[in-house]
């Protein structure tokens, strides 16, 4: 019989703590049909915990589980299997293992392994023209030799000590009235909750029910892919009794390229041309990421001015899964000049002849200075800089040593 704070699943189904297998049944099927979400969708709630009293009151031992400790004794003794962790998935969405440990679950409520991550290095080369490449790795898979029992049919025994949950609970009296609850993986069966005797272990997985395989995954990737976007596999990461398998996820690492740098759909580079190019046209050949030659033509009378930016238009990286959509090709042009006294004097007045006018130079009225402008090194400063460093120096100093002195003159 139950306690009479631990009949809630009983008056969820609106049945006695006496009632008998038959009579669970016909009142889940009656309360199923009433509150199931295509029938009823605003009683998910109530829909969910109808099945997991239901679950749970059908099922023999954990019914006497209980019957016995309530449903705190439900979530201690639901450590050793799936099925604890199955019931609480109707009732916390994602299940109580994988609330508190991280794993998801499927829509039957089988608990999920988690996912394995890899990062996959590709150049840009390979985004802009796809790419198909193999992918070796270790992953654990049921062993065949047991079917991920870990031993012959009937050697897997429920522990004793821990009664199967895995886990041993301890309960130690500080005081009179105060008792203090203590929880510990189980050492006889190290939280397995099952143990096997060592003559009937399996000989190729010796009792662990897994064994290492080497799989060769095919990755392909798309034309138009990007830095950071997930490839995956799924169901192709480590496997275990009573668990589904993750997916294998492959993370983009986009390495840098010595021409090209990439945003969004457009690549941007820059090119340098010299002085006579940015004012007299130029033509020069650029090879793209699959191979193309490329002839870039400027027509003379255009001037390029220093960091400006052209745009060749389709020209940029291939759109996602609409690969004959192309982005643009952004070029920043660095304008070289020429080195001091390049030209002779003569040649000089030839070639300002041919270039715009100056602007007529102002008339300076009163008081004329000549100064010299001078090069200027920015890693350096400047020079008028130390000096006034150093005359406020020389000043702190001469205040600093003849400051008595003033004061007498003032006393």
């Amino acid at each position: 019989m139950a306690n009479a704070v631990d009949t809630k699943l009983y008056d969820i189904l609106g049945v006695p703590p006496s009632a008998s297998e038959n009579e669970l049944k016909k009142a889940y099927r009656k309360l199923a049909k009433e509150y199931h979400p295509d029938k009823n969708p605003n009683a998910g709630d109530k829909f969910k915990e109808i099945s997991f009293a239901y679950e749970v009151l059908s099922n023999p031992e954990k019914r006497e589980l209980y019957d016995r400790y309530g449903e705190q004794g439900l979530r201690e003794g639901g450590g050793g299997g799936g099925g604890m962790d199955d019931i609480f998935s109707h009732i916390f969405g994602g299940g109580l293992f994988g609330f508190m440990g991280g794993q998801s679950r499927n829509r039957n409520g089988r608990r999920r392994g988690e996912d394995m991550v890899h990062p996959l290095k590709v150049s840009l080369e390979d985004l802009y023209n796809g790419k198909t490449t193999k992918l070796q790795l270790s992953k654990n898979v049921l062993c065949s030799a047991c079917n991920g029992q870990g031993g012959k049919t009937g050697a897997v025994q429920k522990c004793v000590a821990c009664r199967g949950r895995g886990m041993r609970v301890m309960i130690r009296q500080l005081a009179p009235g105060m008792v203090q609850q203590m929880q510990s993986v189980c050492s006889d069966c190290n939280g397995e909750g099952e143990v096997i005797n060592e003559k009937d272990r399996c000989k190729k997985c010796e009792g662990k029910k897994v064994v290492k395989e080497v799989k060769i995954l095919e990755v392909h990737v798309d034309k138009g892919m990007k830095h950071g976007q997930k490839i995956t596999f799924g169901g192709e990461a480590d496997q275990a009794p009573g668990v589904e398998p993750g997916d294998i996820v492959l993370i983009l690492q986009e390495k840098e390229h010595d021409i090209f740098r990439r945003e969004g759909n457009d690549l941007h580079m820059t090119h340098k041309i010299g002085l006579v190019e940015a004012l007299c046209g130029f033509q020069f050949t650029l090879k793209h990421l699959d191979g193309r030659q490329i002839v870039v033509k400027y027509p003379a009378g255009k001037v390029i001015e220093p960091g400006s930016i052209r745009v060749v238009r389709g020209e940029g990286m291939p759109q996602y899964r609409n690969p004959f959509e192309k982005g643009d090709l952004y070029i920043k042009f660095d304008v070289q000049f020429p080195d001091n006294n390049w030209i002779s004097p003569e040649k000089m007045t030839e070639l300002e002849d041919l270039l715009p006018a100056r602007a007529e130079a102002p008339s300076v009225c009163g008081e004329i200075e000549e100064v010299d402008l001078q090069d200027y090194d920015v890693k350096h400063g400047s020079a008028g800089g130390h000096r006034r460093e150093a005359y406020n120096d020389s000043s702190d100093e001469e205040s600093g040593h003849h400051g008595p002195g003033v004061q007498c003159a003032h006393q």
